[in-house]
């Protein structure tokens, strides 16, 4: 399970740092649905199979949701005017946030109870790159799919403290009811009317 976890580790890095960088939507859900599955590789050894079964499914409930609502809404140029905006300000943005995250990786894992090195880092990648999402855009999709990033990487990390199926079901709520938001919000903001001057 060692080397398939550090693959997993290696799959959300590239799917996170990929989101950041991604302009098309449509590439950017593939990549948020495999980036569920790396975290499904590495929820497997502090869960039974149909727990971490459970969150995977749900995280592709949650990308088939986002997918679908964005392709009934109209292309628009989604230019956004936020400083800064590059894919070189956002790769360099993500190195700061791997180095982070390579330091802190021993420490949070000895507070975890050894929960694993591999684990770990994935989940603390998540949440890192995650929030490193959220503050450097304001589309309404992207910032949904920031948020169910920075989730999954808790629910990884926490997963190796709790496993009960309660709390599954919580965070499990949790996604769905992001996914639900994001979409309407997407939704409204095609449909709201023009202001009058």
């Amino acid at each position: 399970m060692g080397i398939l976890a550090w693959v997993a580790v290696v799959i959300i890095l590239i799917t996170s740092v990929s989101l950041l960088l991604a302009r098309d939507w449509r590439i950017s859900i593939i990549l948020l649905a495999v980036q569920y599955l790396a975290m499904f590789i590495l929820l497997l050894p502090h869960l039974p199979l149909g727990m971490a079964s459970v969150k995977v499914v749900t995280g592709w409930m949650c990308a088939a949701i986002l997918g679908m609502t964005r392709s009934d809404l109209k292309d628009e140029d989604s230019k956004e005017n936020l400083w800064p905006r590059g894919r070189l300000f956002s790769l360099f943005a993500a190195g700061m946030v791997g180095l982070i995250v390579t330091g802190a990786t021993p420490s949070v894992n000895d507070i975890m109870a050894d929960a694993g090195t591999a684990v770990t880092a994935g989940g603390l990648l998540l949440v890192g790159l995650g929030l490193l999402h959220l503050g450097i855009t304001s589309q309404i999709l992207r910032v949904t799919q920031g948020l169910l990033t920075v989730i999954a990487g808790f629910e990884i990390i926490y997963s190796a403290v709790e496993s009960s199926a309660l709390v599954v079901a919580l965070l499990v709520v949790i996604n769905l009811g992001l996914a639900l938001v994001g979409s309407y919000l997407m939704i409204a903001s095609q449909h709201r009317e023009p202001e009058t001057v």
